[in-house]
């Protein structure tokens, strides 16, 4: 009766380790999804990875404690994974040489995925899943909503050649009715010979963002 009780004990815990995995990965997937329709360098695969890691940790309190037995603080281990994300989102933060700093959104939500894959990991669905539908929700109604605040859309542009800069530029630039500034940056997908351009248009300009894309030489372009 014993060996049975150890068995079915040890296959109820494999099956929670699967969902509670699955989930984090889908809620991951999800969050990242949004983050990778802005053209953001965190995208699924990052979000994807923070949770089912962070959730991992928890899994490795629980099994710690509840199957081997050890006593101790089980929080301990999602406690320095809480602050290790930190780091990680320090590095998606950056200042770009006008002075507009980007990628705190990012940064916050590679933070709150890890978060939510650590509440996955101690079996808090509801509170896992209702904080990611909030997340989603916030981000895009907040990003809609700031969008109609700005006065200027900045909108960026990667060029696959850059010794035909001036030349892309000046074709995009005429798209646009009014006088518009713009910067170099480094390529967003960091590819020797790649070039970015940063271009800001007055807000109330109404434009197509595709017909940049079809530029010849214009690699990709995104809404920033």
């Amino acid at each position: 009766m014993a060996f049975l009780n150890e068995f079915f004990s040890a296959h109820i815990f494999l099956f929670k380790v699967i969902i509670r995995l699955s989930l984090s990965i889908i809620i991951g997937v999800l969050i990242g999804s949004e983050r990778a329709k802005h053209g953001r360098a965190a995208g699924m695969r990052t979000h994807a990875l923070v949770a089912l890691g962070a959730c991992m940790t928890s899994l490795m309190s629980i099994y710690i404690s509840e199957v081997l037995g050890v006593g101790g603080d089980v929080m301990r281990i999602s406690a320095q994974v809480i602050s290790g994300i930190g780091f990680l989102g320090a590095g998606m933060i950056i200042i770009k040489n006008n002075d507009i700093i980007t990628g705190l959104t990012t940064a916050a939500g590679v933070w709150t995925t890890s978060i939510i894959g650590i509440a996955l990991g101690y079996g808090f669905y509801s509170g896992a899943i209702i904080g990611a539908a909030l997340f989603l929700v916030s981000i895009i109604v907040f990003t809609k909503f700031e969008k109609r605040r700005k006065s200027t859309e900045v909108i960026y542009v990667e060029i696959d050649d850059m010794h035909k800069t001036n030349e892309t530029v000046e074709k995009i630039l005429n798209l646009f009715e009014v006088k518009v500034t713009y910067f170099i940056v480094p390529p967003k997908s960091k590819l020797g010979g790649n070039i970015g351009i940063m271009i800001t248009v007055p807000e109330r300009i109404k434009f197509d963002i595709n017909k940049i894309c079809e530029i010849e030489n214009v690699a990709y372009s995104c809404e920033e």
